[in-house]
Parts: C-alpha cells; sequence; structure tokens
C-alpha cells in the first residue's frame, strides 16, 4: 500500500492510496459533507489527469469519509460571490465548467471507475456517482437532485443521471428533489450493487481486483468503444465496434489470451 501526497492546500481535502493497481480516491471534507469546493473540484482534476498517465493504475476506487458521499456544489462558496461586480456570474460560470470537465475526465478515463457510495449523494454528488463506470452503495446511502428545493433546477447533474437511468425516473428526480433509497437506485441502475453498511469498501475492492486481472489494453478499448457508440446509430455504432474488435484481436493481449484459453491456462497479460 502506498500513500501519494497530494499538494499541501489540497493534502487534507482529497487522499489517494494504491494497493495492487487500485488507486483510491478519498473524499475528505465531512464536515462540509464532502462537498466540491472548488479548491476539492482542482483537487480531483489533478488526481484524474495524473491517474490517467500512471500505468500502473488498473481501476480507480471514488470513496468518500464521513457520513456523506457527497452534497454537491458548495453553496456557501457560492453565494459569497454574489457580491462580485458581475453578481458571481463568471465565478459560477468557472466552477460549472470545471465541474462538468471533472466529471467528462472520469468517463474519458483509461480505467474504469467505481464508486464506494457510503453515504448521502445529492446535487452534483449524485452526477459524481452516475458519471463512474461503475457504483457499489450502502444500504444506508440516499440519492437526490436536491437543487430544485433550493430553487435550482440541477442541469449540469441531469446529463449523467440521463444517462445513467430512464427518462421518466430521471425526471422525477430532477423535478422533485426527494431522495431515493440505495435500493430504488439500483432498481433504476444509478447503482450496481447495494450492500450492508460498512462493507461497501470491500465490495468495491473485490470488483476492483477483479476488474484489474484483466488485460489492461482491452479494458481502455471497451470503456472508449462503450462510450462511443452509446451516441451512434445502430448501423454506425456496429461499424465502428466491429473496427474496435478487429484492432483488439490484433493486440498481443488477444492473442496471448486465445492461447490461454485453448490451453486450459491462466494468461499472461502484457497490457499491449
Amino acid at each position: 500500500m502506498n500513500a501519494h501526497p497530494a499538494a499541501a492546500d489540497t493534502a487534507l481535502i482529497l487522499l489517494r492510496e494504491d494497493i495492487a493497481g487500485v488507486a483510491i480516491l478519498t473524499l475528505n471534507r465531512p464536515q462540509a459533507l464532502n462537498s466540491l469546493s472548488e479548491a476539492m473540484l482542482e483537487a480531483l482534476g489533478d488526481a484524474l489527469t495524473a491517474i490517467a498517465h500512471d500505468d500502473t493504475v488498473r481501476v480507480v476506487i471514488l470513496a468518500a469519509n464521513g457520513p456523506a458521499f457527497c452534497a454537491g456544489h458548495d453553496l456557501k462558496e457560492l453565494n459569497r460571490r454574489r457580491t462580485d461586480e458581475d453578481q458571481g456570474r463568471g465565478y459560477f460560470k468557472h466552477i460549472f465548467s470545471t465541474s462538468s470537465t471533472i466529471m467528462q475526465q472520469i468517463v474519458a478515463l483509461p480505467q474504469p471507475v467505481i464508486a464506494a457510495v457510503q453515504g448521502t449523494a445529492t446535487a452534483a454528488g449524485c452526477q459524481l456517482v452516475a458519471s463512474c463506470d461503475l457504483a457499489v452503495a450502502s444500504h444506508a446511502a440516499k440519492f437526490a437532485t436536491s437543487g430544485i428545493d433550493v430553487g435550482l433546477f440541477c442541469s449540469t447533474p441531469m446529463v449523467a443521471l440521463s444517462r445513467n437511468v430512464p427518462r421518466k425516473q430521471a425526471a422525477e428526480m430532477l423535478m422533485t428533489g426527494e431522495m431515493i433509497s440505495a435500493e430504488h437506485a439500483e432498481r433504476i441502475g444509478l447503482v450496481n450493487r447495494v450492500v450492508a453498511p460498512g462493507h461497501e469498501r470491500d465490495e468495491v475492492l473485490k470488483l476492483a481486483r477483479t476488474i484489474a486481472a484483466k488485460s489492461a489494453l482491452a479494458i481502455r478499448l471497451g470503456k472508449e468503444a462503450f462510450y462511443r457508440q452509446l451516441g451512434m446509430p445502430l448501423a454506425e455504432a456496429y461499424e465502428y465496434t466491429a473496427g474496435v474488435m478487429v484492432d483488439n484481436l490484433l493486440a498481443r493481449d488477444a492473442e496471448e489470451g486465445i492461447n490461454a484459453f485453448i490451453a486450459k491456462r491462466k494468461p499472461i497479460w502484457e497490457d499491449r
């Protein structure tokens, strides 16, 4: 297990540890319900950029300390900027642009990202969960796009949410702001599975280790293709993914994997 110190001003709000090819990023502002302050967003962005270029990392886990997973944007921080000359418009634009970039970083990251949700995830916190490739939640976890309760429609969280759950369920969450249980989140596809409180990190590590044992090249090619084909018409998606299959089949790991299957032995991946 290796600890990766962050910059001095962000070390306390975002923690990283590495366990056998799995990087665990932990939101660490429990006193502020792990809200996405400007500093937290910057720390997350920097960590994801570093991981994208780190070949030793095969899977990423996004976790949080404290009773809440993430309460969304830091509303106190946003509200303080209303006294700016432009009433905060420039700062608000910067924050939402930065947040949107980070959500896209998660999707574009070569490695799979799994959320370990131990508590409440609201507004941009729910968006964070929806942006991850996979998610495991505690029975104690709850989810909401609750901006509407303060007169702020969760328009940017809507992007990730509406790409994860059916349209009417997404619209209900966005328009009512009401909390849904972890079990309901599983039923509508927001999370993959629900476990007993306190076991979500163990379950996520188990899932991460299963994925980490696969060819990193195949996972990278597959993750990129998964998101790209979603927006394509059916025929275009098949044409595109057929090309990906050909490239994948020509890779060394696919040759090794098929030979290992035929020989009834474990493959030895070289991630190329």
